[in-house]
């Protein structure tokens, strides 16, 4: 007589395999792309309001991935961005497969193991909202589960969490206080974070001609949502954005 909850078992140990599996590289990913463009599933913000409040997870991102993008991220905080984990997994399910970033104001491991389970290839972590000691224990954790970090930092006195050696050193061109955008920020931080990072700039990116700076002062990553999400169709967008490059 056939055992069903022997099968069940070997099932869910399959299941568990695969939280712990490696994820696609978002290190790796933005090594290797001439552009270099983590392209944003960014359906709201607490400063604009919504941006696509029609945008689907299962449309827009895999049409980033056939555009070009190098990786995605995908807001999942629900409250102020409109996001949900469920939105990696639409993503996944229909059929991106290139790195995907869980993009939410993380505090607690119990955040790392849903992006984990929801397919996630690499958590952000804000130093703005972290202690040093919590960040290191944050990032550990989260290298259990296979996942890489960007390690997001805004102002100089941030600076010295790039002494955690994440797999990613982000600069953040947006003040999460005040929201205001000045990618400068970004050029006044590029020769304080270690030769070695790979560096990302985030937010307020709109021109080609700003990522060409920007990958001459040693960025390698540009996040880039609200450029994209505004249009009517953020794939051709992206596509056209590429092609100025």
């Amino acid at each position: 007589m056939k055992d069903i909850l022997l099968d069940i078992i070997q099932y869910k140990r399959k299941e568990i395999e695969r939280l712990y599996a490696p994820k696609p590289s978002l290190r790796e990913a933005l090594l290797n792309s001439p552009t270099g463009i983590i392209a944003e599933f960014k359906r709201r913000s607490p400063s604009k309001g919504w941006i696509k409040e029609d945008g689907r997870a299962d449309v827009i991102p895999l049409s980033y991935q056939r555009n070009g993008a190098a990786a995605i991220s995908i807001l999942t905080d629900e409250h102020f961005f409109g996001g949900s984990d469920d939105f990696i997994r639409q993503a996944r399910q229909s059929g991106v497969s290139i790195p995907v970033l869980y993009k939410n104001f993380v505090t607690d491991e119990a955040q790392l193991f849903a992006a984990a389970l929801c397919g996630a290839s690499a958590v952000l972590l804000i130093a703005a909202c972290l202690t040093k000691a919590e960040c290191k224990r944050l990032m550990d954790k989260a290298h259990e589960l296979g996942l890489e970090v960007l390690l997001e930092m805004h102002s100089e006195q941030e600076l010295e969490y790039a002494d955690l050696e994440p797999d990613l050193c982000g600069i953040n061109n947006r003040n999460l206080g005040s929201f205001v955008t000045d990618v400068e920020n970004s050029f006044r931080f590029a020769d304080r974070l270690p030769v070695e990072a790979v560096k990302v700039s985030e937010s307020g990116i709109s021109d080609p001609s700003t990522v060409k700076a920007l990958r001459q002062a040693g960025f390698r990553g540009f996040l880039m949502g609200e450029h994209f999400m505004a249009s009517a169709d953020p794939g051709t967008t992206l596509r056209d954005f590429i092609s100025a490059l």
